[in-house]
């Protein structure tokens, strides 16, 4: 039976992104997948602004930007006529809300497009995907964990990730039960169309117009030449995904003739709720995105949430894998991701009924970590960045912090004080005045780019990354 350290099981945006983040850590994993490829559809299209800090750490960004383009406004139409413009999101709210990031407001790449970034990513750094590979079982000891396949000879590995989606065969066959709700029992069909008879400078929006209609939209997917569809149905309808089925549903209930539809590229049909896994680790194995927490779509909360899961996880598995920190440092993940998945849970499904509005709460970067059995404040008169906190990116002795961050290593900052010597070689030291938000004294900034600890005593400090079993 063939060894490695972690499998990774579901080639979609958490498991790739988990992948690439233990490539560069050295971690030796296999992310397995069940189709015979990539995931075809445009799903999950919208990239938040702390999730684009997170690719730019793993080195995907000007891929990223390239790929996609910033979201059109919306235009409502009615009797075929464009009657209103409506705002997406609010770009001032956003903008104020990013603060010191690069990023002032979400970013558009079809799900497609961004899982092939991300496994190119993966190929440079020499990590792997096995397509075909179902996962039919797994038996668990305290050395590791053996996953049976459908077809194709066994793996043993020290840790499996279970990334594969709101159905997830692996978080089924651990007994870990979903409490969760329907947000909206109408079934809701989403496609990648080509169309003519529309621009792509807007996101058209065709409201319910008559009896038992839904609403529909139509949006421009930025860099490509496909528009995503989406039109909401009756509860109890069948909804129909051929061609024929989807010119029906676009005539109907816009301006359009049937043949304005030009091809079907993909298309699915779901129920939008809301579940979140009543636990996120069962012995070596942990659950992370869509198998941990499914969102409804509105708040474009569940792709953002699912790579943040894996850029938590990444880190710790390396340190544990390769960096020689105790397990129980693995702990930490549900602790920390847990409350974080509740909470966007609650703000996707407050956006969908329309009680919460796309913006500062959507963004993300104000999320953190203080609550943390990992998060250390010890000054007694701390700044406005406390440990737990996304560290803010600043100028320091002439070195901007998010260059110092990136990279799989730890950081540490020190402000108005002399930094100590701490005897790791995975730390990198930046040093310079004090300054806000951060005030003054030590930040010890975790590979995720949250500050661990914060403080003025190097001794503390020493027990502080001790404890940790960092090296």
């Amino acid at each position: 039976m063939s060894t490695v350290d972690v499998v990774i099981v579901g080639a979609g945006p958490t498991g790739l992104a988990l992948g690439v983040d233990l490539a560069r850590r050295g971690v030796d994993a296999l992310v397995v997948e069940k189709a015979e490829g990539l995931f075809p559809g445009s799903r999950g299209k919208g990239i938040q602004p702390r999730t684009l800090e997170v690719l730019d750490d793993l080195g995907v960004l000007d891929a990223i930007l390239a790929g996609g383009g910033r979201y059109p406004v919306g235009m409502i139409w009615q009797n075929g006529e464009r009657v209103g413009e409506h705002r997406m999101f609010d770009a001032d709210e956003v903008k104020e809300a990013a603060g010191d990031s690069a990023f002032t407001e979400p970013w558009m790449v079809p799900q497609w497009r961004t899982q092939e970034i991300l496994f190119t990513r993966l190929e440079e750094l020499g990590g792997r995907v096995a397509f075909g590979r179902e996962v039919v079982g797994l038996d668990q000891d305290e050395d590791g964990v053996s996953v049976r396949f459908a077809s194709g000879p066994d793996l043993r590995a020290r840790y499996v990730v279970a990334a594969d989606g709101g159905r997830s065969a692996v978080r089924r066959a651990l007994g870990i039960g979903m409490t969760g709700e329907t947000v909206d029992p109408n079934p809701v069909l989403v496609s990648d169309v080509r169309i003519t008879g529309l621009d792509r400078d807007n996101w058209h929006i065709f409201p319910p117009h008559g009896d038992g209609d839904g609403y529909l939209s139509i949006c421009p997917l930025a860099g490509t030449e496909d528009f995503q569809l989406v039109a909401q149905f009756p509860e109890g309808t069948p909804v129909d995904l051929s061609l024929d089925g989807i010119r029906k549903v676009a005539a109907a209930r816009t301006h359009l003739v049937p043949d304005d539809v030009t091809e079907v590229r993909w298309a699915s049909e779901f129920r939008p709720r809301a579940a979140l896994a009543d636990r996120f680790r069962a012995g070596r194995v942990f659950l992370a995105g869509d198998a941990a927490h499914v969102h409804s779509p509105a708040g474009g909360q569940g792709l953002n949430t699912s790579v943040q899961d894996a850029y938590n996880l990444g880190w710790k598995l390396g340190a544990v894998v390769r960096g020689g920190a105790p397990a129980a440092l693995l702990d930490t993940y549900e602790e920390e991701r847990r409350p974080i998945a509740e909470r966007m849970l609650g703000i996707s499904t407050g956006v969908h009924r329309g009680e919460v509005r796309r913006g500062a709460a959507t963004v993300q970067l104000g999320l953190g970590y203080r609550e943390s059995s990992l998060s250390r404040e010890t000054r007694a008169a701390a700044g406005a960045v406390r440990a737990g906190d996304r560290a803010p990116d600043a100028v320091v002795g002439g070195v901007r912090l998010f260059d110092a961050f990136r990279g799989p290593h730890w950081t540490l900052v020190a402000l108005g004080v002399e930094a100590p010597d701490l005897g790791m070689a995975s730390v990198r030291v930046v040093q310079g005045s004090a300054l806000e938000p951060y005030g003054e004294g030590l930040f010890l900034v975790r590979p995720d780019g949250y500050v661990g600890w914060a403080g003025d005593s190097a001794a503390e400090l020493r027990d502080y990354v001790t404890g940790l079993g960092l090296r």
